[in-house]
């Protein structure tokens, strides 16, 4: 059983997690085999502020509160 592990900066629509989702569980079916119901996907969601990029937060505190 294929298990998929996403993590990303928070802010995205549930349409775009929705399809996300169904594309990575399409592309484990074709890439193995497996059968669909087979397929698990998870997606953590971190706010930009805890995300560092180059040693910096991807979005600082302040900005991340708006």
């Amino acid at each position: 059983m294929p298990f998929i592990d996403v993590t990303m900066i928070e802010g995205r629509s549930d349409e775009m997690k929705e399809d996300l989702i169904a594309k990575l569980s399409a592309a484990a079916v074709e890439a193995t085999g497996v059968p669909m119901e087979t397929v698990r996907v998870v997606i953590r969601e971190v706010p930009g502020n805890q995300w560092g990029v180059g040693g910096k937060p991807k979005f600082p505190k302040a900005k991340a509160a708006e």
